[in-house]
């Protein structure tokens, strides 16, 4: 039993409803002046507060399992209303509505941040209430994270190494690759709810191991297999899924340009029908230069998103995927020549943290794909933009459960700390302020867990679209609080690369960059949704 007082899960929903109010105010504002994109800021912040308060919601349930559970839920959702109130404080006319539209919640909040109480439930983190499906689920990747990727975490991090073969070669073995590929087609996806809780609860344990060396595997076969599943031909995927979802092949996927990011519509990178006597055949051949493209070297595929309609008016209409085969290299970059003179580069591109996967810039200059690697062939032209949508809707969850694991990694390292390090005579996990932190951490962590399992039940259902964008913006922007706490509560040592704190901080910090970035979503995609909702 959790010291403090008892939790009240009706006043924690009225105090969600009361900020909710709060949002859907504000929307109706941004829908009136259709000023999104007029009034960035207000849209930013609408966005995030809406992804804040549907996490909270999410946690209702899981608050009625337990007392710690209950406190859990409270805590959260009175620093979710508090937060809230900040943003509104001497912005009415902004929001259309003033702090005091959350006056009926101050008593919850009071007594839910109170310090003394934050204090009292230090080290509480709660269960995860897994059935025994998923509880086996949990164990097997956990222990394959504790036994075969920890010990080579750090290594692989300070060098900037790649990833150990034993590592992948270990997760196809165990069905990493084919947790979201369809059964008739090699995998073990089986089109329910399932198939989102394996994917979450894998990526969460392998994350809290290394985001780069083993959380970040499944995300590009599952993006790929996406688009495949959305727009491939039945031919391309009896040919593709069974060899994505046995790890035979290993993907990348090349999208961002020097110029275009999450601007997908601007791609300029362009795919042109062979001549007819290339000494390859038939097929397309792609020209111009992508980068940031993650496990490039690595990869024997590559999922590229190219310009196969030279009318640029078009935008994402004229778009296309391919699938381009190449031959492995390594983190030292690499140049591929073909018999018709095609050539492929690769640069790699140094980064401060998600170390092992390697970031690469591509150059392609008349790289020959064969014509039925174009997926969904003749269908498929000027469909690629939709296909891409396809995979990086559930790779923006994917993306999510990434970074509990890595949140999970860092609060579970602090507490440690706390409890071993001592300073002005007792550890410093007695100390009040690290014990808020702790309660506080251990709340976002568990809200954003239950968020996942919630946005992965809205997509079996074949919805949650926004949901998915939500949780990707919210929880891996707290991804950076978290880790940066947990990074402080270690002081000097923190900042040394000793501990692995100093890692979890500068890969959660990627996180909120890639799979599409925290403005693009909350500006192009949530707030926009938001508005759309009010005017439908």
């Amino acid at each position: 039993m959790v010291p403090g007082p008892e939790p009240d899960l009706q006043a924690a929903a009225a105090a969600i409803e009361a900020a909710d109010r709060v949002v859907r105010t504000a929307t109706r504002k941004l829908a009136e002046t259709s000023s999104v994109d007029a009034d960035q800021v207000l849209a930013y912040d609408v966005a995030h507060a809406a992804a804040a308060v549907e996490t909270a919601r999410a946690t209702l349930d899981y608050g009625a399992k337990g007392a710690v559970e209950g406190a859990l839920t409270c805590v959260f959702v009175a620093d979710v209303v508090a937060e809230l109130g900040a943003r509104l404080w001497g912005r009415d006319a902004l929001w259309g509505i003033g702090p005091e539209a959350l006056a009926e919640t101050s008593a919850f909040v009071s007594t839910w941040r109170d310090p003394a109480v934050l204090s009292a439930m230090a080290f509480e983190a709660g269960r995860r209430h897994l059935d025994d499906e998923f509880e086996l689920v949990e164990d097997t990747f956990r222990r394959f994270a504790t036994d075969r990727v920890a010990p080579v975490a750090e290594h692989i991090h300070r060098h900037n190494t790649d990833i150990p073969e034993e590592l992948i070669a270990g997760l196809g073995e165990m069905g990493l690759f084919g947790l979201s590929i369809p059964e008739e087609y090699g995998g073990f996806a089986t089109g329910g709810e399932s198939d989102f809780y394996g994917m979450v609860i894998a990526t969460e344990e392998l994350s809290k191991a290394s985001l780069g060396a083993a959380g970040s595997l499944i995300t590009r076969p599952e993006i790929l297999a996406r688009a495949l599943e959305a727009g491939g031909t039945e031919e391309q995927k009896r040919h593709w899924l069974p060899r994505l979802a046995s790890g035979e092949i290993m993907a990348a996927v090349a999208v961002t340009e020097p110029d275009y990011g999450s601007d997908v519509a601007g791609v300029k990178v362009s795919a042109t029908p062979a001549p007819a006597d290339h000494p390859a055949g038939a097929g397309w051949l792609v020209n111009g230069v992508k980068t940031w493209c993650t496990f490039a070297a690595r990869a024997d595929i590559l999922m590229l998103i190219a310009r196969t309609d030279p009318d640029r008016s078009k935008g994402h209409r004229g778009l296309s995927i391919l699938i381009v085969p190449k031959e492995r290299g390594d983190g030292e970059g690499f140049e591929l020549a073909q018999p018709g003179g095609g050539t492929l580069e690769g640069r790699p591109i140094d980064t401060l943290g998600y170390r092992g996967m390697h970031s690469y810039e591509l150059a392609f200059d008349d790289y020959h794909v064969p014509a039925d690697h174009l997926i969904g062939e003749d269908d498929g032209q000027g469909r690629g933009f939709y296909y891409q949508m396809a995979g990086f809707e559930n790779g923006r969850l994917q993306t999510a459960a990434r970074a509990i694991g890595v949140m999970q990694a860092a609060y579970d390292a602090a507490c440690a700390y706390a409890t071993d390090r001592v300073v002005f005579g007792q550890p410093i996990g007695d100390y009040e302020l690290t014990r808020a932190k702790l309660t506080r951490m251990a709340a976002l962590i568990q809200a954003s867990r239950q968020f996942a399992y919630s946005v992965g039940r809205q997509m079996a259902k074949g919805e949650g679209k926004m949901e998915a964008s939500m949780i990707k913006a919210y929880v891996c922007k707290a991804a950076e609080w978290v880790t940066r706490e947990a990074m402080q509560i270690h002081g000097g040592m923190g900042y040394a690369e000793e501990y692995p704190v100093s890692r979890y901080f500068v890969d959660a910090r990627v996180l909120s960059i890639f799979e599409g970035a925290d403005e693009t979503l909350c500006l192009k995609v949530i707030a926009r949704s938001l508005v759309n909702a009010v005017d439908g």
